[in-house]
């Protein structure tokens, strides 16, 4: 077991593990955020159908319309960089937290009113790339979740921070 461990630490120290997450996350949430920048409007009117703001809160409808895609759009091109990135992970990791329980409970309220099994249900949930299989959305949101916690507890190493201004070490 301490072998593995070994083994686990010498990858994170590589910092190999940490620009995957990063380049993966980052992308898709540079393409997610900018698909949504190109109909504002229809974001707004998925926003909308989860029902988390009551009608009459149409003005923070509308900010979360507009300042959320680009968000995304601007933790991608941070983490894609390797500018900020535990806190970037940090940011990312609270959206994923925040958005996959909301589709999951759009999702099964799907399920109740059209009596489908659950894994059949596709949906546009609002995340930039269109409909959706729910059961893949699911695992596609743990898997980015997962990711969005490794950057924040591993390493970061391989980034334009560090390669732009490296850690001082101490001579003795």
């Amino acid at each position: 077991m301490s072998e593995q461990v070994g083994r686990l630490r010498r990858l994170d120290a590589t910092g190999v593990p940490n620009l995957v997450a990063r380049l993966v996350l980052g992308l898709a949430f540079l393409y997610m955020g900018y698909n949504k920048t190109t109909d504002p409007y229809g974001f707004l009117k998925l926003i909308r159908e989860y029902q988390i703001f009551a009608p009459e809160q149409y003005v923070w409808m509308n900010l979360v319309a507009i300042a959320l895609p680009w968000l995304e759009v601007f933790c991608g091109l941070l983490l894609i960089a390797g500018i900020a990135v535990r806190g970037t992970g940090l940011v990312v990791l609270g959206m994923m937290l925040s958005f996959t329980p909301v589709v999951f409970m759009r999702a099964l309220g799907i399920q109740e009113a059209e009596q489908k099994a659950f894994c059949d249900i596709a949906f546009d949930c609002g995340c930039g790339a269109g409909e959706v299989n729910i059961c893949w959305k699911l695992v596609e949101n743990t898997g980015l979740t997962l990711l969005a916690a490794l950057l924040v507890w591993s390493r970061t190493t391989l980034t334009l921070t560090n390669a732009l201004a490296p850690k001082k070490t101490s001579v003795k």
